[in-house]
C-alpha cells in the first residue's frame, strides 16, 4: 500500500477542480445537491469528511463516481494516520502472525 506524503484533501480537490473550474459556489453546490451549505462548506475548509451520502450526491452531479470521492478521502485519511506518532510507536510493538 502506497502512503502519500503530502495527503491531498477531498475538499481541495472539490474547490480547486470543481467549484472553481464550473464556477460554483459552495451554496449553489448546495442547493443543487439538496444538502445544507455549511455542509459543502466544511468539506472545502478540511473540517468535514466525504461520506458516502456526500460521495453520491458528488458523483451524481458532476459525473463521477463515488468511490472517486470516497478513494480520496480514504487516502487522506491513511495518509494523515501513517503521520501519527504514537500510532507508529503501537505499530511497531505489534508483532506480525507467523505465517
Amino acid at each position: 500500500m502506497v502512503i502519500l506524503a503530502n495527503p491531498v484533501h477531498p475538499g481541495e480537490v472539490l474547490k480547486e477542480d470543481f467549484l472553481d473550474e464550473f464556477g460554483l459556489t459552495a451554496g449553489k453546490l448546495a442547493k443543487a445537491l439538496n444538502v445544507p451549505r455549511t455542509r459543502i462548506e466544511r468539506v472545502v475548509a478540511k473540517d468535514r469528511v466525504v461520506s458516502p451520502d456526500t460521495a453520491l450526491r458528488l458523483s451524481k452531479f458532476f459525473g463521477t463516481t463515488p468511490e472517486f470521492w470516497l478513494n480520496l478521502q480514504r487516502a487522506y485519511d491513511l495518509s494523515v494516520a501513517a503521520r501519527d506518532e504514537e500510532l507508529t510507536d503501537d505499530l511497531e510493538r505489534i508483532l506480525p502472525l507467523a505465517s
